[in-house]
């Protein structure tokens, strides 16, 4: 495995990056904060991954979120789904709490929450059919339905003005997810593009990086195409445009 990809792994920004591309393909929201990845096995999902409002972690119903196998203190969580899947889904009546009792799945303590996961996730395996899917059926097997979640790059230690970025999986930055309305409100510089820019400005630990801190060519198709899309979500959410702050 490339070192890069593994390091993206071990802090945080794959998960920011897959949590983005679920937010924006079932409307979900990310939470405001970024991920807090909570330790949790498989049997305490639906207690801990619901609202705040009815004891669970989460600040809000229809949010994202990632849980860690391990223990703040370094334990192996009990249960633990390291390399599984899964949903958590409220019952919406009465009816749908009985079926969750009747069918003996796994809810929190009101039968009101209820888990669905499997502890296994054969992406290498399971890519063929959704390559398959598109090209003899021409069904995707997801697709963005909005632009909810972002994953902006942010510094993992102090930064100085002339460094250049090693990007994703490297020593300067990680990518934390945050809702896009948030992102385009302080011009974040997506994770994904944050790979041998020079910075203009100091940056200080734990900082989400902006446009405004790199020098960059919009000249460069990546960064037309993601300019092309903030100005399309600023017209939509009726946001201000932002002066030009590259070099072209």
């Amino acid at each position: 495995m490339n070192p890069q990809m593994f390091n993206s792994f071990l802090d945080g920004t794959k998960s920011a990056l897959e949590m983005a591309a679920v937010a924006n393909g079932c409307d979900l929201s990310p939470p405001s904060n970024g991920l807090e990845f909570p330790p949790c096995g498989a049997h305490d999902l639906p207690t801990v991954l619901r609202p705040r409002e009815d004891g669970g972690h989460l600040e809000e119903k229809g949010t994202v979120e990632v849980v860690s196998s391990l223990e703040v203190d370094g334990r192996q969580v009990q249960n633990d789904i390291r390399f599984g899947v899964f949903v958590v889904f409220e019952a919406p009546g009465q009816y749908q709490k009985d079926c969750f009792k009747q069918y003996g799945m796994q809810t929190d303590s009101t039968g009101k929450y209820a888990v669905q996961y499997k502890p296994y996730h054969l992406i290498g395996l399971e890519l063929g059919y959704s390559i398959a899917s598109i090209m003899c059926r021409g069904e995707p097997t997801g697709q963005t339905k909005t632009w909810a979640g972002d994953v902006v790059a942010t510094a993992k230690r102090d930064l100085t003005a002339g460094e250049k970025l090693d990007g994703e999986g490297g020593f300067m930055v990680y990518g934390k997810l945050m809702p896009a309305q948030k992102s385009m409100e302080i011009e974040g510089l997506p994770i994904g593009l944050a790979h041998g820019l020079v910075l203009k400005n100091d940056i200080k630990q734990g900082q989400g990086l902006s446009w405004r801190d790199v020098e960059y060519s919009e000249k460069t198709q990546a960064v037309a195409v993601r300019k092309e899309m903030e100005t399309m979500f600023r017209q939509e959410f009726g946001m201000g445009e932002v002066r030009a702050n590259g070099t072209t």
